[in-house]
Formats: structure tokens, sequence, C-alpha cells
């Protein structure tokens, strides 16, 4: 190999090791950290691309800028009357300032996780030791999640990360606690029914007095006109009646008798115990009536 060629190599070797050590590439998932060697920072790469630094003074720490979702095992706290209620949840957060993150965490996600769930954790216990069991299991979900990730995102702004969600998974109750907790509420939801039913029976009550109060009224008022209207038709009856035996007393009676003819005896089986001698019949034996 000529000298010529021997440099060529050796220059190509430099170029390619300064091109290596000299350039860091960040992804568009990831946000970019540049430090010198001792630890302090350069500057912050957030855009995607090829990027240059200085060989062997530089160093360049790559961080996840996506959501990251953190599981916390259950745990045991408890509430406002002493009870142990296990709780399980999670958080999500992100990267918000990555020279906080790296100077507060050292750059370790485990510790970023740690350090949220220890702080998520002391809201939950401030909310339950606040509440009674029978209000945490009525109260709403969201509203309790909502104040958890309130007072979190106010702790945790000093990681340099921004709390996304926070959300409580499942919320248990100790064997021995449940039966009694869960007597408690039958017989609080018991003495709720006992209460509207007594108040539909009093109202029911309240309902059919009136009705039989109208019922009353409306049927006194009937039979009143039914009484007025009959004492119109029977002295109005007494007046044709009256008009009539005037004209012509004789027709009257014969009309009356043949009245009482069919009356009395047009019906079958009808037994008549009766003088023969009787006015009653004096039309069947003389016709003339005299």
């Amino acid at each position: 190999m000529s000298g010529r060629s021997f440099y060529a190599v050796v220059v190509a070797g430099v170029a390619a090791v300064l091109f290596i050590f000299g350039t860091y590439t960040v992804k568009q998932t990831e946000l970019a950290l540049v430090f010198f060697m001792g630890g302090d920072i350069v500057r912050v790469q957030s855009e995607p691309g090829l990027h240059l630094r200085i060989p062997f003074v530089h160093n360049v720490k790559t961080f996840d800028r996506r959501i990251i979702t953190q599981n916390h095992p259950q745990e045991s706290f408890l509430t406002s009357e002493g009870k142990i209620l296990n709780v399980d949840f999670f958080v999500k957060w992100r990267i918000r300032d990555v020279a906080g993150y790296f100077r507060s965490t050292g750059g370790l996600e485990e510790n970023a996780n740690n350090r949220i769930g220890d702080s998520v954790r002391d809201e939950i216990k401030g909310v339950i030791t606040t509440l009674t069991i029978q209000q945490i299991v009525a109260a709403e979900r969201a509203a309790v999640t909502g104040k958890l990730l309130k007072e979190a995102s106010r702790k945790v702004n000093e990681l340099g990360v921004d709390l996304v969600d926070v959300r409580i998974r499942r919320i248990d109750l100790p064997d021995e606690v449940s039966d009694s907790v869960y007597r408690r509420m039958q017989q609080s939801f018991a003495a709720q029914a006992a209460k509207l039913r007594a108040e539909g029976m009093a109202a029911a009550e309240t309902i059919r007095a009136q009705a039989d109060r109208e019922r009353t009224e409306i049927l006194a008022q009937a039979s009143r006109e039914a009484q007025q209207i009959r004492g119109d038709g029977d002295s109005q009856s007494t007046e044709i009646y009256a008009r009539t035996y005037n004209r012509n007393r004789e027709f009257y009676q014969f009309y009356r008798s043949l009245q009482g003819y069919r009356n009395s005896m047009g019906r079958d089986n009808d037994v008549l115990v009766i003088s023969p001698d009787s006015e009653f019949f004096k039309y069947l034996k003389r016709p003339e009536g005299r």
C-alpha cells in the first residue's frame, strides 16, 4: 500500500469515527438531552433527525416523549370510620421539561414512577380518610379521580412531568368488612323503601278519602235531583189524572179498573183471593159499570 493510500484510509477512518461520535439521531417519539461528560447540561433537542455534537466531550441521552402508563399494586387505606379499604390504581404521565426531569430523577423512569406513585398514593389516602365506606362506594368516581389528578399534578410539577390521568381501577373491601357494610347498606335502603312505602300509603288513603267524599256528594246531589224530578213527575201525573177524572169520571174508573185487572191477573201462577161481590169485578160482571 502506498503512502497516499494509507493516509486516505486513515482520514476515512478518522472521518467515520468523528461521524459516529460527533452525531446523534433523535426519533419522533424521543427527546434528547446533550450534556458534558461532567454532567452540565448543554441543550435539549426536541426536533427529530440527525444532529451534531462534540465527540468525546458531549454525551447524549434520549427519553421517551410518549405517554407512560404505570400500574400500581393494591394497597390498603383507612377510611374515616377506621375501616380498611383496598385500592389499586394506575397513572399516565409524560415528560414536559426534560432537563428538570433529568435533574430530579437522574433520567431513570423507575425513579419517576416511584415518586409519582408516592404522590398519588398520598392524595388517595387524603381523600379516603375523609369519607366513610358508604360514601366512597356511592361517590361519583370521576369526581374523586378529578380531585386526585389536580392535587397530584401540583406535587409532581417539580419532576418536569405532566400527569395525564389518574384512575382508580378497583376498590375492594376486606372479607370481614364487606358483609357488615353490605348489611348496613341493605338496612339503610330498606328503611328508605319503608319510608317511601308509608308515604305512598298515606297519599293513597288521602286520595281514597277524597274520592269517597266526592262520591258521597255526587250521589247525594243525584238523589236530590232524582227526588225533585220524581216529585215533579208525580205532580204532573196527579194533575193529568185529576183533569181526566173531572172530564169523564166513568171512563177514568173504567180505565183504572182495566189497569188493575192487567196488573193483578196478567202473570202465571198468580193467586187472587177476593170476594166475588167486590167492586173490583164490577166491570167484569156489568160491562156498563153500573
